[in-house]
Order: C-alpha cells, then sequence, then structure tokens
C-alpha cells in the first residue's frame, strides 16, 4: 500500500462530513494524500480536517458546495486545476435515501434521490474525467448492496443504485484502456447517521455495534485503491458479519 500512497496523490471525496465519506477521507489522509472534502456543512468538514491534522501526513481543503448544483462542480473542477493541477482520485459517498412503499412514495423525493445519488455523481465524473484520465486516477462510487438486490420500501432507491452500478460499468469499459479505474462498493447496513435515520423511520431500535463500521468499508477502499496496476477491482460487497435473525 505504501507505493501508491508515497506519490501523495490528490483525492476528492464527496460526502466527506459524514459516515463512510468521512472514514474515507480520514484514511487518505492517514496514508498521505492531499484530500478535498465536499459536502454541504462546513462544520463537519472542518471536524474531519482537524482530525486529519492529527495524522500529520496528508493534507486537506474544505469545500462547501452542493453536488447537484452545475455551478459548485464547475467552482470546484477550478480549485483542483488552479491549486493541486489535477486529480487522481475521486470517490461518490454523497448520497440520499427515502424509505417509502411503492404506493405512497413521493414523485417528489424519486427526483431528488435520482439527482443526488445518479445525475451529481454523472457530472462530477465528467467535469474532473480528463484530469482523471491523464493521471491515470481512479474513480470509486460508494453504492449499496440495494443497488444489487432490492428490498421493501426502496423502490425508488434502489433504482438509484441500479443506475449508479450501470454507470459505472460503462465508465469503466470506457476508461480503462485509458488507465483509469472504476470500483463500485455495495456495502450492507453501516453505522453511519443515514442509516439512524432509516431505521428511526421503519420503526426499529438502532444497535450501531451491530453494522459494519465506515472504517470497516474504508480500509476496503484503500486497499483496492492501492493495488498494483497488474489488478483492478470493479465490484466489492461488504456485509455485516452479524446476520439479522
Amino acid at each position: 500500500m505504501k507505493g501508491f500512497f508515497a506519490k501523495n496523490p490528490i483525492a476528492v471525496v464527496t460526502g466527506a462530513g459524514t459516515g463512510i465519506g468521512r472514514a474515507i477521507a480520514l484514511g487518505l489522509a492517514e496514508k498521505g494524500a492531499a484530500v478535498v472534502l465536499v459536502g454541504r456543512t462546513r462544520r463537519t468538514l472542518e471536524d474531519v480536517a482537524k482530525k486529519a491534522a492529527t495524522h500529520k501526513k496528508g493534507q486537506t481543503c474544505c469545500f462547501q458546495g452542493d453536488v447537484t448544483s452545475e455551478k459548485d462542480l464547475q467552482r470546484l473542477a477550478g480549485i483542483l486545476e488552479r491549486d493541486y493541477g489535477g486529480v487522481d482520485i475521486l470517490v461518490h459517498s454523497a448520497g440520499l435515501i427515502h424509505t417509502e412503499s411503492f404506493l405512497s412514495a413521493s414523485l417528489d423525493n424519486f427526483e431528488r434521490q435520482f439527482h443526488t445519488n445518479v445525475l451529481a455523481p454523472y457530472a462530477l465524473t465528467q467535469v474532473l474525467l480528463e484530469m482523471l484520465i491523464v493521471r491515470e486516477g481512479q474513480v470509486v462510487f460508494i453504492n449499496s448492496t440495494a443497488g444489487l438486490n432490492a428490498g421493501v420500501n426502496v423502490s425508488q432507491y434502489a433504482a438509484t443504485k441500479h443506475a449508479l452500478k450501470a454507470m459505472a460499468d460503462s465508465l469503466r469499459a470506457e476508461v480503462n484502456p485509458k488507465g483509469v479505474r472504476v470500483l463500485s462498493v455495495f456495502p450492507g447496513r453501516t453505522a453511519t447517521p443515514m442509516q439512524e435515520a432509516v431505521h428511526r423511520s421503519e420503526g426499529k431500535p438502532y444497535f450501531p455495534e451491530r453494522l459494519l463500521q465506515p472504517e470497516d468499508v474504508a480500509a476496503m477502499v484503500l486497499a483496492a485503491l492501492a493495488l498494483p496496476r497488474t489488478a483492478e477491482v470493479t465490484d466489492l460487497m461488504i456485509r455485516p458479519m452479524m446476520k439479522p435473525a
């Protein structure tokens, strides 16, 4: 793992303020990467930056913005080109979920999930793709097991995650010959603020210690990123060891 991170890569992580995005951002910084933390809430981003500073290896930069805003994405691209000269790693971890029955689900909620879970990562990847190709970079899509098998009350969310998988697969076919690796990660239920909200909406007790930990997912992502260029992990499924009774 030291070989790749010895180059001090430039990384962008969306949804970096909480959950899996936060854990990946901290892991990248600990390995020596310069990490651009992307999120809507400056306070949470600054908390991550402060934590990352204790590692005294990688550097962090807070970018407060909305991944569904084309203007913000263009602004981010400009910063990367001007201040960093490009980007080596792009991690899409920002996401949105509404759990509703098919019959009563709001179409407005569907649209919001589509914009955050599908359109935003597509648009950001498109904006940064030339820079990623120049540096033979890597793209990571944090998906969900719902992107492989849809369950009850997640028809809209699962549809967006199925779409995200298709996007990643097509992108990989296009950019692999240009030296860019693309990884889709399919975590099961993970102890994050989003998952806590899902449990609340389901009326279920929340026991985070029984779930995947964000650091578990981050460890696997970092290992995949650090692989020699003779190999590529395309799809990574991770589930909690403790299964529901």
